[in-house]
């Protein structure tokens, strides 16, 4: 039986995981926007593990492995299409300006150093040339070059031709590809892919791959933000008889990757600036500077071309492969610099966990949990405590640490508080900071509208707390329509992103056209709730306890249900209890009881019930002492959660006495 598999992406790891699995008897539909969009156009196509001196052991070893795929890989590319690839293994010649740079020692005039390796688990050979040797052989370095390291086994390609040749292969093999189609969203249910919303309509699959670069954080929330890289070429003119330049340049900050067809490949700046496109005066001044600096000839050289493109980056700048919180989907993102080496690599590796549900080993280094959590999947509950504690009271909190809970996941996310808090209704700044702090919480909620507005309290608050430290949820507060709602979680989302939180997707749904009671409406939610999704938002809806439409959202793909316990700020306490009780068995996303709780009692009750979260802000923020207040909820949210996992004693109609009544003394 084949599998079906949907590619979201039109670059070379998205072609190269298409052509891969289809070779093996696949059928592949691959969408994208524009396939000349991608990252691929925009690079320079070198093949360099040694040259980049990648210092983390399981990247070096993807990137050599991958680089002794390419000559059979290309060459099989080659006979599908008819294009030559400029596949070309040229070796790369990194100098330097500073003997410090070269990380070697001192040795005599001429000396050739070496520090091979045959291992493609190790870096591939380096040689250490000296000043007088390097210059004999790349003949126009600059003058302040001193020496410079020779990596005999890195390549390069031409991207563009392998682009191109990528493209008639699958064309060749029956891969279907959608181009001119732009996809809005990814579809999901109970962990589960069920579709791709795209401008053509719904596509669906057995399986789905992700592989979009630096967009691919649109539509999941991986934490892959785009890097901006300016390039342009010169071409050596035909005057010159002899090509100047046979191997690649790879300068400190600069490289510079001459092409048989006379091209010469100037990169690259490294701006992280979004998605802001053109080429800059700055930018490209940048780079003649440094290229002139490394190899002065090229200021005599016509300048031919000027491009951009975005790496798709991601916080440790390694790629993320392999399985998601989706059980049909794969990872296939975030290569940075190195997408056009990764290439054959990825799209073997990714072919074997799909088809054959074979993992290597070597995956579990780029999977995309690593910048959820440190630690294992469960830890240790954390029980705050305060100054006063006696230390016999101590020990017997470290003894009840042994009781071990998962971590609180939402949206594959990882948070060990189990409490959010908001910024609204505090007396001032400084005590809504303190709050925060002394809550634990590690999700605090923000009213968009009320930020964009600059409402009383909520001036200046992106400096007034850390969000490195706290994850930003935007609410819709304030949209009384489905339609209002969409276009504040897009704000939000804009809003999270200035705060530096580029992976951030959250949105607190509210949808409340009820001035008076400030009770959700239902039919609104769950409209503007599949919106959200298809576009890529992890959705909290803010709800009524209603049983039925919690199941509903949970359907639609929301990341999880938040029930009130009672009207908004009324302080009144639990009054939904039973229907919340059926949301907490029933749902298998995280239940968040939001509104309405006004005591640490009833916080403690909540978790008690099984909740998974809580939302508290105005119990906190209209307290007579909110910082304190904070506190007292933090450790109510932590109490009740010990006690659910504890298992409270049953409740009996009748009397048991606590002390044994046989053995006593009688008179």
């Amino acid at each position: 039986m084949t599998s079906d598999v949907l590619i979201i992406g039109g670059g070379v790891i998205s072609l190269a995981i298409a052509i891969e699995l289809k070779l093996r008897g696949a059928k592949v539909t691959v969408v994208c926007r524009e396939f000349h969009a991608a990252a691929t156009h925009a690079a320079a196509g070198m093949l360099a593990p040694g040259a980049e001196r990648i210092p983390e052991q399981a990247m070096q070893e993807l990137c050599t492995r991958s680089l002794y795929l390419y000559p059979d890989w290309t060459r099989k590319l080659e006979e599908f299409s008819s294009i030559n690839t400029g596949y070309w293994s040229c070796g790369i010649l990194a100098p330097v300006y500073n003997q410090s740079r070269g990380d070697v020692e001192q040795g005599s005039k001429g000396e050739l150093k070496s520090t091979p390796s045959s291992s493609a688990s190790e870096a591939s050979p380096a040689y250490w040339l000296e000043k007088e040797v390097i210059h004999q052989y790349q003949p126009g370095l600059g003058e302040e070059v001193v020496g410079g390291w020779w990596y005999p086994e890195d390549a390069q390609v031409d991207n563009r031709a392998l682009a191109q040749a990528l493209l008639a292969t699958a064309k060749s093999l029956g891969v279907e590809l959608k181009e001119g189609i732009a996809v809005e969203g990814i579809q999901q249910q109970q962990r589960q892919v069920v579709g791709v919303q795209t401008s053509a309509g719904v596509l669906r699959a057995q399986h789905y791959v992700l592989a979009a670069g630096a967009w691919s954080n649109a539509l999941f929330p991986l934490g892959v933000r785009p890097v901006k890289g300016q390039m342009l070429s010169v071409r050596v003119p035909e005057l010159v008889l002899d090509l100047p330049l046979t191997r690649v340049l790879f300068g400190e900050d600069i490289y510079i990757v001459p092409r048989r067809d006379r091209r010469i490949i100037i990169g690259a700046t490294v701006e992280d600036v979004g998605f802001t496109p053109h080429n800059t005066p700055a930018g490209i001044q940048t780079l003649l500077q440094r290229a002139i600096r490394l190899f002065p000839q090229i200021q005599h050289y016509p300048i031919q071309e000027f491009w951009w493109g975005f790496r798709p980056a991601t916080p440790d700048e390694l790629p993320i492969l392999g399985t998601s919180p989706c059980e049909n989907l794969t990872l296939a993102t975030g290569h940075y610099r190195n997408g056009i080496l990764l290439a054959p690599v990825t799209g073997a590796l990714l072919a074997d966990l799909i088809l054959e549900q074979n993992s290597n080993p070597l995956l579990s280094h780029f999977h995309y949990s690593r910048f959820h959590t440190k630690s294992s999947t469960t830890s240790m509950l954390t029980y705050p405590t305060l100054k006063t504690q006696k230390p016999e009271l101590a020990a017997r909190n470290s003894e009840l640490s042994t009781l071990e809970d998962s971590p609180l996941q939402i949206a594959g996310k990882t948070f060990q508080s189990r409490l959010m808090t908001g910024t609204g209704k505090y007396r001032s700044i400084e005590e809504m900071q303190q709050s925060v702090v002394n809550s634990g919480c590690q999700i605090v909620t923000v009213a968009v509208r009320r930020v964009q507005t600059n409402a009383p309290g909520h001036e200046g608050l992106a400096e007034a707390l850390d969000w490195t430290k706290i994850w930003m949820l935007p609410n819709t507060a304030g949209c009384q329509t489905a339609e209002e709602a969409i276009r504040v979680a897009r704000l939000g989302r804009e809003m999270a992103k200035l705060l530096g939180q580029e992976d951030n997707n959250f949105v607190k749904l509210e949808v409340i056209p009820d001035l008076k009671y400030l009770l959700p409406d239902p039919i609104g939610t769950l409209q503007a709730a599949e919106q959200l999704v298809k576009e890529g938002f992890a959705v909290l809806p803010y709800i009524n306890a209603d049983p039925m439409l919690a199941k509903r959202l949970e359907e639609v793909g929301c990341a999880t249900v938040m029930p009130l316990a009672a009207p908004i700020g009324s302080g009144q306490g639990l009054k939904t209890t039973a229907n919340i009780q059926i949301i907490i068995e029933n749902a298998n996303v995280p239940v968040v009881v939001d509104a309405g709780i006004g005591a640490p009692s009833e916080a403690a009750q909540a978790m008690e019930m099984g909740a998974d979260a809580l939302l508290i802000n105005s119990a906190i923020a209209l307290a007579q002492n909110a910082p304190a207040m904070a506190h007292a909820m933090n450790l109510a949210t932590v109490a009740g959660r010990l006690a659910y996992l504890a298992g409270r004693m049953p409740i009996k109609t009748s009397a048991i006495a606590s002390s044994p009544l046989t053995g006593t003394i009688t008179s």
